[in-house]
């Protein structure tokens, strides 16, 4: 038998708690002492203790806690929920990381206010160029990456189901949604017929007579200095954009500190 302090440690819990679980009946000690009220556990009763606690970390309230317990949830069920609310941490945390490293890419632009590139930019006109795409929505560009990594993923998959084989790098371009949001276009150069197939779209993107251009280095996750880069240099020249830079993926290693991206921004004069 265990006291409730040495219950209390090794359940990991205060001993606050152990009578608070008495009071509304969720977890009773095995024995009470009548003289002196003290509250004795058994070592079976860790079990129902574990699971209490891993109901309440996957969000149930102690009452739904105490509903799921009085229905014997099985150690299979349980271990499921678990795995849930495990891969629900994780999405969490990789989304705090992503919108960590976006704060640190506005802080760089913030920090690089007021200074120009002296040869960065280069005008180009680029030719028109076909591309095999898959399209999406996102809310903004700051959830452009949960959106984009996975369109070029099943695009992966699409071509080679199809036998297409590519010609180009990846280019991915935007516009805005017709409902608000970004319209995601992830695309790759290709050599095949111009088509759509279930989604999967191969279409010729036009010329543009006039781009400014920059090349990127590292995450796109980090891209905000770079872009505004070329915003500001945009509009020191006495030009105006028309319309959102394309993204052209020179290269693409695994880590992608290493990728290198050229951004390509329609441009006309003022």
């Amino acid at each position: 038998m265990f006291s409730i302090g040495d219950f209390a440690r090794h359940g990991r819990i205060s001993v606050r708690m152990l009578r608070h679980y008495d009071a509304i009946g969720l977890l009773r000690p095995d024995r009470v002492d009548l003289v002196n009220g003290y509250r004795y556990y058994n070592a079976a009763q860790l079990a129902r203790l574990n699971r209490i606690v891993a109901l309440k970390d996957l969000g149930f309230t102690l009452a739904q806690v105490q509903e799921i317990l009085d229905e014997k949830v099985t150690t299979g069920e349980l271990r499921a929920m678990l795995r849930l609310r495990q891969a629900e941490l994780g999405a969490a945390m990789q989304a705090a990381a992503d919108r960590l490293v976006q704060v640190e890419a506005r802080l760089r632009s913030i920090e690089s206010e007021g200074r120009m590139p002296a040869d960065d930019v280069v005008i180009k006109k680029l030719p028109s160029v076909r591309v095999a795409e898959l399209t999406g929505v996102a809310t903004g560009f700051d959830n452009i990456s949960p959106v984009i990594g996975p369109l070029y993923s099943e695009l992966t998959k699409r071509l080679e189901a199809a036998g297409i084989a590519l010609s180009g790098p990846g280019i991915a371009y935007y516009e805005d949604a017709p409902d608000g949001g970004i319209l995601v276009h992830a695309g790759v150069e290709v050599s095949a017929p111009v088509g759509e197939d279930d989604g999967l779209r191969i279409v010729d993107l036009p010329p543009i007579e006039s781009a400014a251009t920059i090349v990127h280095r590292g995450s796109m996750a980090t891209v905000l200095p770079t872009v505004q880069t070329l915003g500001r240099w945009i509009d020191a020249n006495g030009y105006r954009s028309t319309g959102y830079p394309r993204e052209i993926n020179l290269e693409c290693p695994a880590d992608q500190d290493g990728w290198v991206t050229e951004l390509q921004e329609p441009i006309a004069k003022r």
